[in-house]
């Protein structure tokens, strides 16, 4: 990465975590992904009960990897046969691992859910939740995150996903009704009610969609 985008990143992430501290939520910043593996695990206590959801940015980083070889107990839901009761466990786990779709400047996270697992437990449920979040996934405003969220991570879900929408052949939101969309659930987070609960790790690379 060009020296001057990092030094801009960096900048910007001081704002983004002004932003989430604005509304009771964590911001920290990390320069690798190296890093922000190490931060990460710092954050979750041994023996404490993990899960996630469609944790890209985490996989990137190591950090699901490095859940189920540590002292976790990882909450698998490829591994149950009944994945509603795998989505119900995951609502009362100890630490909840997501990226998001966008975010704000200002600290305001966008998330787009086509079964809804992600974005519920998201909201409520879990005891903590760890967003791992590239700088490329900040906007300027919320009609800039949710641009980005249905026109970027949202037609390259689908594309990764093998569904058949709309987005999926243009590579754009047709804001479509196809049986096979996964614009279902849009969740806005804009402030914390519960302090300590929601932890942004912001990393100074390029993570996810």
């Amino acid at each position: 990465m060009d020296p001057n985008i990092k030094k801009r990143n960096e900048l910007l992430a001081q704002k983004v975590i002004k932003g989430l501290q604005s509304r009771n939520m964590t911001g920290l910043y990390a320069e690798t992904k190296e890093d922000a593996l190490r931060l990460a695990l710092s954050l979750i206590p041994a023996g404490s009960s993990v899960t996630m959801g469609g944790a890209m940015s985490a996989q990137e980083i190591g950090l699901v990897d490095a859940v189920k070889a540590g002292e976790y107990r990882f909450i698998d839901r490829g591994a149950y046969e009944d994945k509603r009761q795998a989505m119900l466990d995951a609502y009362d786990a100890d630490w909840f691992l997501s990226g998001v779709n966008a975010m704000t400047e200002d600290g305001v996270l966008v998330n787009i859910d086509g079964n809804a697992n992600r974005v519920s437990a998201i909201a409520q449920g879990p005891k903590h939740v760890l967003f791992i979040v590239g700088m490329n996934k900040i906007c300027s405003d919320v009609d800039g995150a949710m641009k980005r969220a249905r026109n970027v991570a949202a037609p390259t879900n689908a594309q990764r996903f093998g569904l058949s929408t709309p987005c999926s052949k243009t590579g754009a939101c047709m804001n479509c009704k196809s049986p096979d969309t996964i614009c279902c659930q849009f969740l806005i987070t804009r402030f914390s009610r519960h302090k300590d609960r929601i932890h942004v790790i912001l990393v100074n690379d390029t993570l996810g969609f």
